[in-house]
């Protein structure tokens, strides 16, 4: 719930719950009706917890992405869903500030450097080189990079 507040999407509790109830086969009395938004960001959230062990790649994301985006549209803009950015739209920024004063706070990679810089990511993930401990739910995992004492 709080990964989609942060994005300004607030879910109703009760659905969530009532998702996850049914997706983990427990019987709770009084589920209650869960729409298109909550059904699929709790099978992402789910796909990302339960089979973190997976290899992460492109595919994968480009899964998540159109499980969030279930429309070619975030409000009044069009998006490439389940895709890389096109080459001949402008990098993705994070801002805030009113317009014409907006402040960038994260600029992602062109759209031309973009799968190179995806395909490395996916590489490092893969390697766990460096990669700190509490990413791991697995224990077994994260006795294994830890630094020796």
């Amino acid at each position: 719930m709080n990964s989609s507040a942060i994005e300004g999407d607030f879910l109703d509790p009760d659905q969530v719950r009532s998702s996850i109830a049914r997706r983990l086969g427990l019987e709770i009395g009084g589920l209650v009706e869960t729409n298109r938004d909550v059904e699929n960001i709790v099978e992402m959230m789910l796909n990302a917890t339960q089979r973190y062990s997976e290899v992460l790649t492109s595919e994968r994301l480009f899964g998540w992405h159109s499980a969030l985006f279930t429309s070619e549209r975030s409000g009044m803009l069009k998006i490439n869903v389940g895709t890389w950015q096109a080459s001949e739209t402008d990098p993705m920024q994070v801002v805030s500030g009113p317009i014409g004063r907006q402040k960038i706070h994260f600029e992602a990679p062109s759209a031309a450097n973009l799968q190179f810089e995806m395909s490395r990511s996916l590489d490092w993930i893969e390697s766990n080189q460096n990669l700190y401990p509490v990413v791991f739910a697995d224990r077994s995992r994260e006795e294994r990079l830890l630094p020796p004492p």
